[in-house]
């Protein structure tokens, strides 16, 4: 098929629509709005489901309704919005249903701004809303990628009655770039056996997250962590550049990826055995295959745009075992190529140590160039 030259956030909706989705629920938030507008035509022409609700609150709500049916059904929004969904996310992973949340970050704590950043990592990554669950989440690097997890996203939220997010930041969000789009297809006429759909000549079936009993409680949980055990088993997905010889190398997801590999191509060409390991899937994160590259490796660089979150999950796979430094930029600032170039370099230049946090190390630096 041909490429378009589409905005990210827009690109993303349409391929929401050619994966089916039969509803989406939302409310307006930059840098994610471009996806709600989009929606708002291109859902009723199709005669599907859309609604600006009167909060992400409410719109979370009518996702949880609306999933219950089985359904593909959605939202999106950006850092404030999706904090407020999280109640509302919890009780659809409480109720194991699949949800797909688009979440387009911005600068913050707070309302902070409408400029990239990923300081949403440890609230989509390591839970979101309260209890015992676990969402899987896919960190898009460009546009083309963002529209290609789309259908994944609703496969896999589907094959695991799990929330699902699509993870990507607002330079993702509004950027245009080339893309092929996949095909329409076919909406779902069959529908999973839980669902709720009309109990005419059947038993009544009945989707709910309270659980009174304790002990019950405790079933529902062990079942879902199985479930993730599936996910964690059959589901992680990462990328390599130039990790066949490398001796030095960089983990850095999404935007903050797509960057390093740039200077990871530069500092290739000045000699300097550097690679880049980018995971796709933050959660399950690939921990096997940090730990594996990293005892082959005299040094690791973690680049983020957030205050370390991922940096302690990488410390964490690789055992504290390989040399680690850290380079990122916060609150909105987008870092250069030419700023993680110069990170690589001094990673080489060592001298390398296991002692202390990377992350004070860091803010020493920062202290020192502000």
């Amino acid at each position: 098929m041909a490429r378009e030259l589409m905005k990210g956030n827009e690109a993303v909706a349409e391929a929401a629509v050619r994966a089916g989705v039969a509803a989406y629920f939302g409310y307006p938030i930059t840098p994610q709005t471009e996806l709600l507008e989009y929606m708002s035509r291109r859902m009723p022409e199709l005669g599907r489901a859309f609604v600006q609700a009167e909060s992400e609150l409410a719109a979370v709500n009518m996702v949880y309704g609306a999933a219950c049916t089985g359904q593909r059904v959605m939202s999106s929004s950006s850092s404030p919005g999706v904090s407020l969904m999280m109640e509302g996310v919890s009780y659809i992973a409480g109720t194991e249903l699949p949800m797909v949340l688009v979440d387009v970050m911005r600068g913050g704590p707070g309302l902070g701004n409408i400029a990239p950043a990923q300081g949403d990592y440890n609230q989509i990554v390591h839970g979101g809303g309260h209890g015992d669950y676990h969402s899987i989440v896919l960190a898009p690097a460009n546009v083309q990628e963002a529209v290609d997890f789309m259908a994944l996203a609703f496969d896999l939220a589907e094959k695991y009655r799990s929330v699902t997010v699509v993870l990507m930041d607002g330079m993702l969000g509004q950027m245009m770039e080339p893309c092929e789009l996949p095909a329409m297809l076919p909406m779902k006429t069959e529908f999973p056996d839980w669902a709720v759909t009309g109990a005419k000549g059947r038993e009544r079936r009945f989707l709910t997250s309270i659980n009174l009993n304790p002990t019950q409680q405790e079933i529902t949980n062990l079942r879902m962590l199985n479930r993730w055990a599936q996910v964690e088993a059959n589901e992680i997905r990462y990328r390599e550049y130039f990790m066949e010889d490398a001796k030095y190398a960089v983990v850095a997801y999404g935007s903050a990826g797509r960057i390093s590999l740039s200077a990871v191509r530069t500092a290739r060409a000045e000699g300097i055995k550097v690679g880049l390991l980018r995971p796709i899937t933050l959660s399950p994160f690939p921990r096997e295959a940090i730990y594996q590259a990293s005892r082959k490796l005299d040094g690791m660089l973690v680049v983020e745009m957030s205050s370390g979150q991922m940096l302690d999950d990488v410390l964490a796979a690789t055992r504290f075992t390989v040399p680690t430094e850290f380079c990122a930029r916060i609150g909105g600032v987008v870092p250069y190529p030419d700023e993680v170039l110069d990170s690589i370099r001094n990673l080489v230049k060592g001298p390398l140590t296991t002692e202390g946090h990377p992350r004070d190390r860091w803010l020493k630096r920062m202290a020192e160039r502000n």
